[in-house]
């Protein structure tokens, strides 16, 4: 896939089928307006229009390497993924006009019915309508995808999250939560202490949080998952300066250090807690490692497609 960052890199480009929106959850309802540039778009370039980081500056619930890696598996040929600072000056005519058409190529638009552009989001989808009518580009406004009678939207599945429903918030997005990152060193006391060796990762920065606790969740390393216990918070009992997630997994053994892995939510098992010994400690992660893998059976191993 090829990924265009900012204005400067545009260029004339084949006639595309794009699709328009933050996307900032790639949820089930953002992959539905996707899916339509890609199986509407016959013999054009499939493409998606959006933005590096939300202009909401709201709690991420995708990190930006995730959301490229999901728009390529989808069959997405070019990703425009512009900073919001270059186009919210634009009027929203002249975007259209200039920018979709004439710089993207555009043939056919694809968008929620909630869409919004231009300078103080004065355009909408009626006056897409009209701008598409005039150029003899076509345009498709997806209906909006629900959930329990509800409409799927990435405020929905935050809230979702920080009450710790994450099965809720799995079934909205269409895929686990969670996010790649890199293992990084903690305090080494998991293996040589505990017995129960643990990987690190650092949350990333301004990302969606669930409630401190103790979750179920699958880790991806390579092609194979494993289950695992997962503490999301600053580690009360031995201490922490910074949010992290830690997991152990039983069924593997090796060193991750260096290594980007996959952390996959399933469900929340107990909140974050102070213990009195280290020995207590240990008990209660085999403990929690039993809860984990009943979890793991009722939600089988995660794919990074979407249904």
């Amino acid at each position: 896939m090829e990924i265009v960052r900012s204005l400067g890199e545009l260029f004339s480009s084949l006639p595309s089928a794009i699709a328009l929106g933050a996307f900032d959850g790639l949820h089930r309802g953002h992959m539905a307006v996707v899916r339509e540039a890609a199986q509407n778009g016959k013999g054009l370039q499939s493409a998606v229009l959006t933005f590096a980081r939300s202009p909401s500056g709201k709690a991420e619930l995708l990190t930006g390497e995730e959301k490229e890696k999901l728009l390529e598996a989808a069959g997405v040929s070019r990703m425009y993924s512009i900073p919001f600072s270059e186009l919210r000056d634009w009027e929203a005519r002249r975007f259209v006009q200039e920018i979709l058409f004439e710089k993207c190529g555009a043939k056919l638009l694809c968008c929620g019915e909630d869409f919004r552009f231009g300078k103080g989001r004065e355009g909408d989808v009626s006056l897409l309508k009209v701008l598409c009518r005039e150029r003899g580009a076509a345009l498709i406004v997806a209906p909006p995808v629900k959930e329990g009678g509800e409409k799927v939207s990435s405020t929905r599945i935050r809230l979702a999250v920080e009450q710790g429903e994450i099965p809720l918030a799995n079934r909205l997005l269409g895929r686990p939560f969670g996010f790649w990152e890199e293992v990084i060193h903690g305090n080494h006391i998991g293996g040589p202490v505990l017995g129960t060796p643990t990987l690190n990762q650092a949350v990333p920065e301004n990302f969606c949080l669930p409630p401190f606790g103790v979750y179920s969740s699958w880790v991806q390393v390579g092609g194979d998952f494993f289950y695992g216990v997962t503490n999301i918070g600053v580690k009360p009992t031995v201490g922490s300066d910074r949010v992290l997630a830690e997991t152990y997994l039983p069924g593997f053994s090796g060193d991750l250090y260096g290594c980007k892995v996959r952390l996959c939510l399933l469900e929340f098992i107990r909140p974050e807690k102070k213990f009195s010994s280290l020995e207590e400690l240990k008990e209660e992660i085999k403990r929690n490692a039993r809860s984990a893998e009943k979890s793991a059976k009722s939600f089988p191993p995660p794919c990074f497609g979407l249904e």
